[in-house]
């Protein structure tokens, strides 16, 4: 496979404006909801309601915008593998924190 080739097959698999235009869109609209949910009390719910908003978030961000849905999937294991590493460590600096 010639390097042209595959630049010509990566470049049909980027989402176009449209895609860019409606993620940024629902990155602001879910912006709002975590203001707002900041806002309002809720108790234990609105910490979770905001770390799940910060969650999809961050997936629009890395699929679309990082483009994470295209690359090869050596890299999608790096990046799965430093996600669980950081769940680990915040699970363990949270477990720490409850003993205080």
């Amino acid at each position: 496979m010639t390097q042209d080739h595959h630049n010509h097959e990566t470049q049909h698999n980027h989402p176009g404006y449209g895609i860019y235009f409606l993620v940024w869109f629902a990155l602001l609209v879910l912006t709002g909801i975590t203001v707002t949910v900041a806002g309002i009390d809720f108790g234990n719910l609105t910490v979770a309601t905001a770390l799940t908003v910060a969650c999809i978030k961050s997936y629009l961000v890395l699929t679309i915008f990082m483009h994470l849905k295209v690359e090869n999937p050596v890299f999608k294991v790096f990046v799965w593998v430093a996600l669980f590493f950081l769940i680990v460590s915040l699970v363990l600096l949270f477990t720490d924190y409850s003993f205080i």
